[in-house]
């Protein structure tokens, strides 16, 4: 009788706890592009209005330890879309095909989570910048799960917000040249949504703002301030990327989709500009020296992300957590959501967030491994409070305490030998060799060919 009782009373919470009540959620994953975390109020910022995100993070729960692929676009966004860290990821860098072609493209066999979530009947569309492979590759956003894209694919095309042209799936849209596409692709975004509002869907919103060149059509609040036209014209972005956020929570609230749908949202790397810069300077991207580094390099302040997540009655309300977690984990949690099978071909790195996503605390792991190959390569560990970083095949490894020393600024490599030669070896065995990402210097790596 006490088992009976016990199993009613499980299955009313069950049933009236949004998270069943709901079935399969609708999955929205926000990034943006190049946007540092104290680039938003809710991360401490000061000069730059961003009501609308500000709003999430009271709603939702903000993360302070959130990171990213590695920290440049292609390889970051590979990681989030096929759960794999820099060891094992097939793209490492930024790598452009030819000039306007696009960039190296994901392989074939790779499995990425909109193809996970359209084998479990979701509705799939990405809406901003791909970067994974033009429309006439083994990469392309339509071979790769998603029903519906719309914006750029070549990211060095994105870094026009004026472009002659955007593609609405694989063709070519051609455009005058004076609209601010951003205006495109956000119409494209609040109409899919209502297209699709009967769920689910999977929506991986890529944004651009605020990734440079610096351009707006609007200055807003920003255009009398006393600040230079790359100053205002950087807040304008930011203010822009949280005006279009918050029309798609405002969308949602007015569908009846709030309790219904996972929002997360995330920059694609930290901040893409150093700390004595003229805008990193200016809005204190490094907030107050708590970050060390920005993108291109493996340092907290280019891996850590702006990163919160909503989900009324689910994700806890103004939770602030310090517990890490990575892109590759999206494409586990994301099939958990959706009760969705992971094929045996999709080697994930990823761990479920669901659970730290409702309140519990974050997935327990050995390391958290990052590498790239832009000029020579790098790469970092992290393992518990301990991150190393190698500036190159040939540097010496330093050693940080991030739970004393969160700046990075004190190398503790002579002082913990043991320490140290535990990073080196996880160092070693969290990478796979790829003959497109050779752990050599670019140098010796031409001279040994020809020889």
């Amino acid at each position: 009788m006490k088992k009976i009782r016990l199993l009613i009373a499980a299955v009313l919470l069950c049933s009236s706890g949004p998270l069943c009540a709901a079935g399969k959620p609708n999955i929205i994953f926000i990034l943006a592009d190049d946007l540092a975390q104290g680039d938003l109020g809710c991360y401490g910022q000061k000069l730059i209005q961003t009501p609308h995100l500000d709003r999430m993070a009271a709603e939702g729960t903000r993360y302070n330890q959130a990171y990213c692929g590695t920290t440049v676009c292609a390889p970051s966004r590979t990681s989030l879309m096929i759960g794999q860290h820099m060891g094992h990821s097939p793209v490492r860098a930024n790598r452009e095909i030819a000039r306007g072609a696009g960039q190296m493209p994901l392989p074939a066999e790779t499995v990425t989570v909109a193809q996970i979530l359209k084998s479990a009947g979701y509705a799939t569309a990405c809406m901003g910048k791909w970067g994974m492979g033009m429309f006439n590759t083994t990469g392309s956003p339509l071979k790769k799960g998603f029903d519906h894209f719309f914006g750029y694919n070549c990211q060095r095309h994105a870094h026009s917000y004026f472009p002659t042209h955007l593609f609405n799936d694989d063709q070519q849209l051609d455009l005058d040249g004076k609209t601010y596409a951003q205006d495109l692709i956000e119409k494209d975004v609040l109409g899919w949504v209502r297209q699709h509002q009967d769920g689910p869907f999977f929506l991986f919103y890529a944004i651009t703002l605020p990734h440079g060149k610096y351009e707006i059509d609007d200055l807003g609040p920003y255009k009398d301030k006393p600040w230079t036209q790359q100053q205002k014209t950087y807040a304008a972005m930011v203010s822009r990327l949280d005006s279009d956020v918050g029309r798609l929570l405002n969308l949602l609230k007015e569908l009846k989709l709030d309790e219904k749908t996972l929002v997360m949202f995330s920059g694609d790397n930290g901040s893409s500009l150093s700390e004595k810069s003229e805008l990193g300077s200016f809005f204190d991207q490094s907030m107050g020296g708590k970050l060390r580094g920005f993108k291109r390099g493996l340092y907290e302040g280019g891996l850590r992300q702006a990163a919160l997540a909503r989900w009324p009655g689910v994700v806890p309300a103004g939770r602030v957590s310090d517990e890490p977690w990575a892109f590759w984990d999206f494409l586990p949690t994301a099939a958990e959501l959706a009760g969705a099978h992971i094929p045996a071909t999709c080697k994930t790195d990823g761990l479920s967030l669901v659970a730290y996503l409702k309140g519990g605390p974050a997935p327990q792991r050995d390391y958290f491994y990052w590498e790239l190959h832009e000029g020579r390569p790098i790469q970092a560990v992290r393992f518990g409070q301990w991150k190393a970083v190698r500036n190159g095949p040939h540097a010496a490894v330093e050693l940080f305490d991030l739970a004393k020393d969160g700046a990075e600024k004190t190398d503790l490599a002579a002082s913990q030998p043991a320490l140290v030669a535990k990073a080196a070896a996880l160092l070693k065995q969290a990478r796979v060799d790829d003959p497109n990402w050779p752990w050599v210097e670019k140098a010796k790596a031409k001279a040994k060919k020809k020889s």
